[in-house]
């Protein structure tokens, strides 16, 4: 099986991905997916990964400094006493210090990373270079296929796919600033985010059970990027996705509602353990993404099965929550965008 590789923003390496539970998921995407299709759904249900979830994550921690190790988890981030994280689920529910262990930037047009993931981002528009159809998801699917509103208002965006492996600290944080103007769940599957899973199933983001939030960032004190829809996306062994903004440390969680005004930054959920994937939609014209991110995802001297699978330079890069995805676009003296 070709090996799967992703670029480390902060360094610049290139690192093979250790997968967890890659036997599994070849198994189950490549056995029992193509030969008995009745035995995949119920393995890709809710029941089932909720069940995987507590084998996997509710048993106690045997040897707790190689396990940090295997998954390079760094206690003195948390806020929470070492002592207190003896299972693998408390360990991936940890609160970190973000401010310090975070950092932001503090542009007024800078759009954030919403996790610690590993990303790519791409085009629904077919003239873009970043144009990728329908290989991670059906874009009207995705975000509802009833809810033509935001199928025209998105049409042609922009978006990027952020990768959260099971290692990784799992709260997702607001990318922007701006006013939530709808929020709402869609039911769906349980599919793996597991590269090998993603180019076995057709647009499987899409299928998957979901949570929209559609963000108006031009309002006074937005970021000014458009609308931005966040959309969180369960995978297998993920329990639920807690909404949980916070708009000062992780005081006071509040459910996410039409109405409310989200500061960039704050934590907004979280997943329960396991894998997931958070993706973001901006509206046509008005993002532009870090050159590092696209000069990464062309490199071809990487090995990505992302790359293997849909036949184009696709190789991610590790990213760090609340760091620079990219910017606003600016306008031009007509008012369009550049």
């Amino acid at each position: 099986m070709i090996k799967h590789q992703y670029i480390e923003r902060d360094s610049g390496c290139v690192v093979t991905e250790r997968l967890f539970g890659d036997w599994m998921v070849r198994l189950l995407y490549h056995g029992v997916r193509e030969n008995n299709t009745a035995l995949f759904r119920m393995l890709t249900n809710n029941r089932s990964s909720h069940v995987l979830g507590m084998v996997n994550f509710d048993r106690p921690v045997l040897c707790k400094q190689t396990f940090l190790a295997n998954c390079n988890i760094d206690l003195t981030e948390c806020l929470d006493p070492p002592e207190q994280l003896d299972t693998p689920r408390k360990i991936f529910e940890r609160r970190i210090r973000y401010r310090e262990c975070r950092p932001m930037p503090t542009d007024m047009d800078a759009v954030v990373s919403p996790a610690d993931a590993r990303v790519l981002v791409g085009s629904l528009r077919e003239s873009s270079l970043m144009f990728l159809k329908e290989k991670f998801f059906s874009f009207d699917e995705l975000i509802g296929i009833s809810n033509t509103k935001w199928q025209h208002s998105f049409a042609g965006g922009d978006f990027a796919i952020f990768r959260l492996t099971p290692d990784k600290y799992h709260y997702s944080h607001t990318p922007v600033i701006g006013e939530v103007i709808d929020f709402y769940a869609i039911d769906g599957a349980y599919h793996s985010c597991n590269p090998t899973a993603v180019v076995s199933v057709a647009t499987p983001y899409s299928k998957n059970k979901r949570v929209v939030t559609v963000i108006d960032t031009d309002v006074p004190g937005g970021t000014g990027v458009g609308l931005v829809a966040m959309i969180e996306v369960v995978a297998l062994m993920i329990g639920d996705i807690v909404q949980a903004y916070s708009s000062k440390g992780y005081n006071e969680p509040r459910q996410i509602e039409k109405g409310m005004f989200l500061q960039k930054g704050q934590p907004k959920s979280l997943y329960r353990p396991g894998s997931s994937t958070d993706i973001l939609i901006f509206q046509e014209g008005r993002i532009d993404f870090a050159e590092d991110i696209l000069d990464n995802m062309r490199r071809t001297d990487v090995s990505s099965r992302f790359t293997q699978g849909f036949q184009k330079p696709l190789v991610e890069t590790d990213i760090r929550v609340r760091s620079l995805l990219g910017r606003a676009r600016k306008k031009s003296k007509s008012e369009g965008y550049q």
